[in-house]
């Protein structure tokens, strides 16, 4: 089954949005939650899943640009985008408020 270009865009967003704390985490050298190794991800660890996460984001956006037709317009992509970035926020935003995993270690 293959996504539309829109779909690959809103899930495009997620993976980038996704990527931001994990890339800002190694950076910094703390601890956040990741699926590779719970919540004891060390640096290296946050700085492998956020490049993943921004790798297999723009393999999707490339992919999607490349779905164009002669006429189409990147407007209905990037909304599409946009709104994966923001969905992503909002469940961070809410899960982190319900179920406090990341802040308060370092």
């Amino acid at each position: 089954m293959s996504l539309t270009p829109r779909a690959r865009s809103f899930v495009a967003g997620l993976l980038v949005a996704n990527s931001a704390p994990h890339l800002a985490t190694a950076v910094t050298g703390h601890r956040h939650l990741t699926p590779l190794a719970g919540r004891g991800s060390g640096p290296g660890i946050n700085l492998l899943w956020g490049a993943a996460n921004l790798a297999g984001g723009l393999a999707l956006l490339r992919s999607a640009a490349r779905a164009e037709r002669p006429g189409d317009t990147w407007d209905s992509r990037l909304v599409a985008f946009e709104s994966g970035c923001v969905a992503f926020a909002a469940w961070m935003a809410l899960t982190e408020r319900l179920f406090p995993m990341n802040h308060g270690e370092s």
